[in-house]
């Protein structure tokens, strides 16, 4: 039989040596009971009570290629701690022919033995629940205690003996200013580079983000509040912010929310990191900027330009000019079926160069299997010697192994038919170019750089002869045919007076 294994722990205060030791047993209980295992899979610091685990659900995956019979666990609480999960990923592991096996505890296939999994299965949950119930029960009594529980400490203060929050007079006094100034007016980004040139660091030692000064401003705990759960002290821990000001600085974080979020702005450029100046091969960052009249303009500009560290001279291109072209052009070399089956003859080209190891694995096996029916054939006639019967047994031996090795392989990468990769592509011909989603959709997968010049660009595609070099007459040209023609050129960001 074959199998494979199954290893879990539950928290980052378990260590590796609890993977070792789970695996050591399934192995010894493996080998014991002449059983071959093809591979391992293993969790870290992932709970049973969830199905939610990424080799868990990869291995109930692979259970349908149907490769192995057999899944070890060192218990049957490593498998799943919820009842419900554990009766319905065994029914689909059944329907594949796959059984879930405990290394350390017997349980016998009869009647009995259902009876014996369903207590240990029920023990699990059982105990799983209460030890969840006597942390919340110990971390509540903390809480009301106002102790640190655990977690990220928040930048600005430390933990006594006593597990008491205290203020930390290094950093402490870098939040409270944090505070001032965004009530002041400037953004979270001015505010963490402030930080970082301060070279003030997170509790983690770590540069500070935009998301970790969104966090900052929104901890409560800065105007004195603890809370766990549902147990809230106000109070309860030393004020850095007072009151006022962190009232104040709420009201602005809300009324930010609802205004056009200056730091996305470059989520919404379609060709980040992926548009280049064709002069200097420096990136092309998109930019925004307000007319007097009030009116947002979007555009593409050099890098090497907007830093003036050179003597580039590249304009500025309209955002969604280019975007538009570079789409229209996609798109018509999704809608030729020349196109795709290049692709599909290249996907399949690297997919047999990649795994070399196959094939040759494959090839092995037929010689062997033939070696051994002629053998039997021979075996038939009468023919049968000492060094035939060494002959057999060595190639069934070979045979084996090289079924192993196909499993191993197959396992680790399936092969794809060039008929699943035609229908992935021909998706994207359905898909709907007035959302945002499915253009940035497109680009990413499609469309490796571009290179812009002041009157032609030159289109790289993700496949064998995927380059184009068009003019802007062609590209204009092109985007009257659709309606969506506008301004290729255009001018940078207006200045204060308008000009």
């Amino acid at each position: 039989m074959t199998a494979v294994i199954y290893a879990r722990y539950s928290s980052d205060n378990q260590r590796e040596e609890s993977i070792e030791g789970q695996i050591r047993e399934c192995t010894a209980f493996a080998e014991k009971n002449g059983i071959t295992v093809l591979r391992h899979y293993i969790d870290r610091a992932f709970s049973a009570k969830t199905d939610n685990r990424p080799e868990f659900q990869a291995m109930v995956k692979d259970s349908g290629k149907k490769l192995f019979d057999m899944i070890i666990v060192w218990k049957l609480d490593r498998f799943a701690r919820n009842r419900y999960d554990s009766a319905r990923y065994k029914a689909a592991l059944k329907k594949n022919g796959v059984k879930v096996v405990s290394a350390t505890e017997v349980i016998s296939e009869g009647a009995e033995g259902i009876i014996l999994e369903s207590v240990l299965e029920g023990y699990a949950e059982y105990y799983s629940a209460d030890l969840s119930e006597k942390v919340i029960r110990g971390m509540t009594d903390n809480a009301l205690k106002c102790k640190f529980n655990g977690g990220t400490l928040p930048t600005g203060y430390v933990i006594d003996s006593e597990q008491h929050f205290q203020i930390d007079p290094l950093t402490a006094p870098y939040v409270l200013e944090a505070f001032k100034k965004y009530n002041a007016g400037y953004t979270m980004t001015q505010i963490c580079n402030w930080l970082n040139e301060k070279g003030v660091k997170n509790t983690r030692g770590q540069p500070f983000s935009y998301n970790s000064i969104q966090h900052l401003l929104n901890n409560r705990r800065y105007m004195g509040e603890f809370r766990y759960r549902d147990t809230v002290i106000p109070d309860g821990i030393p004020a850095i912010v007072p009151q006022d000001l962190f009232d104040r600085v709420q009201e602005k974080l809300a009324k930010n929310k609802k205004a056009p979020a200056r730091h996305k702005a470059e989520d919404d450029y379609l060709l980040t990191t992926k548009l280049y100046c064709g002069y200097c091969g420096s990136y092309m960052c998109g930019e925004s900027g307000t007319s007097h009249t009030g009116k947002v303009h979007h555009y593409y500009k050099c890098a090497t330009v907007k830093k003036k560290r050179g003597d580039c001279h590249k304009k500025p291109v309209s955002k969604a000019f280019i975007e538009d072209f570079i789409v229209h052009e996609t798109m018509k070399e999704i809608r030729d079926d020349k196109v795709i089956q290049a692709i599909v003859s290249t996907v399949m080209d690297l997919q047999e160069q990649e795994n070399t190891q196959l094939p040759l694995y494959e090839q092995q096996l037929k010689e062997a299997e033939t070696g051994i029916n002629n053998l039997l054939n021979a075996i038939q006639q009468g023919i049968l010697t000492p060094s035939t019967k060494s002959r057999l047994e060595e190639l069934e031996a070979t045979k084996e192994e090289l079924e192993i090795r196909i499993a191993n392989e197959k396992l680790a990468k399936p092969k794809l038919t060039a008929e699943f990769v035609t229908m992935w592509l021909e998706r994207f011909r359905k898909l709907d170019m007035r959302k945002k989603e499915h253009r940035q959709q497109l680009i990413d997968t499609f469309v490796n750089s571009v290179y812009l010049f002041d009157d032609k660009l030159t289109l790289h595609i993700n496949y064998k002869d995927g380059t184009k070099t068009v003019t802007f007459d062609e590209m204009k040209a092109a985007l009257d045919e659709q309606a969506a023609g506008s301004d290729l050129d255009c001018r940078g960001a207006p200045n204060r007076n308008g000009d």
